[in-house]
């Protein structure tokens, strides 16, 4: 039942002295442990203070010896009033949000996005209370410009750092890692083992307790009582090796059993957790959630919510609006350059699939011959039908900007999946998983998926495949500032001209 690993066979393990000690050494709770994890802790909040004091300081300091006399500093200077405000606003939103916990602060890049969004408030609450205060005037404006630029960048760097070295000390060795038990049928013990890294960082099965199968031909009360001895006995060893976690392992289908482990294990001191199946490593970020009075498991909430869903909008409209404005006289060179080149229409409007697979009329101008009654066909590299203006715009993006209209219209977004023919829809729907998902936001002018050169002609599903999986990275990941950067990118990024054809 206790062991220091599961073994690849079933034969005993011979332990020397040393090494049964060092078995136990790892097996026991250490003392300090809490004390150690809380230091860690304490030490990237730390970080995140000197980082934003570093900066703030630093440019209050050369701003004072490039341009003033003042000898007050630092006793009297307003960069400590700064820091302190920026630290105690950072600081303290961390630790309420949980930030400094480790696994938090081993997650790397992915962790940054939130570094960014708090950085930003910061910097509105700052803003607020100089203006209540009236003391807007006694900041320079050209140290906060430095500290606003340079503080974002020197935040990562000491967020990073700080994961980088608490992370190495999360060896499975180290006593700060979570310590944990696992219980359940010998099956499914070792499809934990196999389909889990436990013995990396942040994690240590301490113990293991196997639960018997009962004999379905047995009575109720023999069933009852097996279970009850192996529950009785999984307990004893679990309050005297003091986990932080117990698994529960057992398949929610047995709903009997289950219940009867969480009986038995909320007597005991630790974290109960419950494995169904492989479901939560499909979606590792499923939580509780209430609907009412009805609870659930939630695996997935909508790709917007009603908040993101108003700042999508009014960013869209107010730059699409401007961006009409500002382009106009492109926008009449392009489209008198289309009339002069080849007979036809400026405009091209073809039917695709919208939000919710609500079809609606897409703009673009003109690249191609005009033909009637021709039947869809994909655009290809080299093609015969694209008029010699028509190569230059596609080339250039320049064929997507009367998408500004639907944008205006409300039926695109200037970043989203990039909405496709109905033929190809229908077509890659059925051949394709999730593809249907990319409609659960409206279609967009650029996407993620054309700035890191998934455009231009889907001759094979693994090309498709691959621009479906950047649009359900965005769908996952959105914010205002991902919106930002691809718009950026689509104008300088070399990749958003890949494939044009």
């Amino acid at each position: 039942m206790l062991q220091e690993r599961v073994p690849q066979s079933y034969e005993p393990i011979t332990l020397t002295g040393i090494r049964r000690r060092r078995v136990w050494a790892a097996l026991l709770p250490q003392r300090g442990r809490g004390a150690m994890r809380v230091m860690l802790s304490v030490s990237a909040a730390m970080a995140d203070f000197a980082a934003i004091a570093g900066v703030t300081l630093a440019s209050e300091l050369t701003y004072r010896l490039a341009f003033s006399d003042d000898d007050a500093w630092p006793t009297e200077t307003r960069g400590l009033q700064l820091t302190a405000l920026l630290s105690l606003i950072i600081v303290t939103t961390n630790a309420l949000r949980g930030e400094y916990a480790l696994d938090r602060l081993t997650e790397g890049r992915a962790g940054l996005r939130r570094v960014v969004s708090l950085w930003f408030v910061a910097w509105s609450v700052v803003l607020v209370i100089g203006f209540l205060t009236k003391t807007t005037t006694d900041y320079s404006r050209l140290v906060s410009i430095v500290v606003f630029f340079a503080g974002l960048p020197t935040l990562f760097a000491s967020r990073l750092a700080a994961g980088h070295l608490i992370g190495r000390s999360l060896s499975s060795a180290s006593p700060t890692v979570s310590r944990v038990h696992l219980v359940g049928y010998e099956e499914d013990i070792h499809a934990f083992y196999a389909s889990n890294q436990t013995d990396g960082p942040g994690l240590r099965v301490v113990g293991t307790s196997y639960l018997r199968r009962t004999d379905p031909r047995a009575d109720a009360a023999s069933r009852y009582e097996q279970l009850q001895e192996d529950l009785d006995l999984a307990v004893s060893v679990v309050r005297f090796l003091r986990p932080d976690d117990v698994f529960v392992l057992v398949p929610w289908a047995d709903a009997a059993e289950v219940e009867r482990c969480i009986d038995a294990f909320l007597r005991v001191p630790a974290a109960l957790h419950l494995r169904p199946g492989t479901v939560l490593d499909r979606f590792p970020d499923m939580q509780v959630a209430r609907v009412g009075k009805v609870s659930g498991i939630n695996i997935g909430r909508r790709p917007l919510n009603l908040g993101e869903i108003v700042l999508k909008r009014c960013f869209d409209v107010a730059v699409a609006m401007l961006a009409v404005f500002a382009l106009s006289p492109l926008l009449a060179v392009v489209a008198v350059a289309i009339k002069l080149d080849s007979p036809g229409p400026v405009f091209f409007r073809q039917r695709r699939y919208g939000f919710n697979q609500q079809p609606f009329d897409v703009f673009k101008f003109r690249s191609m011959k005009a033909e009637r009654n021709a039947a869809f066909k994909q655009a290809t590299r080299n093609d015969t039908r694209i008029t010699r203006v028509g190569a230059l715009l596609r080339r250039t993006n320049l064929d997507e900007l009367p998408q500004l209209l639907n944008v205006i219209l409300g039926d695109m977004s200037l970043v989203g999946p990039r909405p496709h023919a109905l033929a190809h829809d229908r077509s890659f729907e059925r051949r394709i998983a999730l593809y249907a998902r990319r409609h659960n936001v409206k279609p967009g002018i650029t996407g993620w998926a054309q700035v890191n050169g998934f455009r231009g002609e889907t001759q094979t599903d693994q090309a498709m495949a691959g621009r479906v999986e950047h649009d359900l990275y965005y769908i996952d990941h959105w914010s205002i500032w991902l919106d930002i950067q691809i718009m950026i990118l689509t104008v300088l990024s070399r990749r958003a001209y890949r494939n044009a054809c």
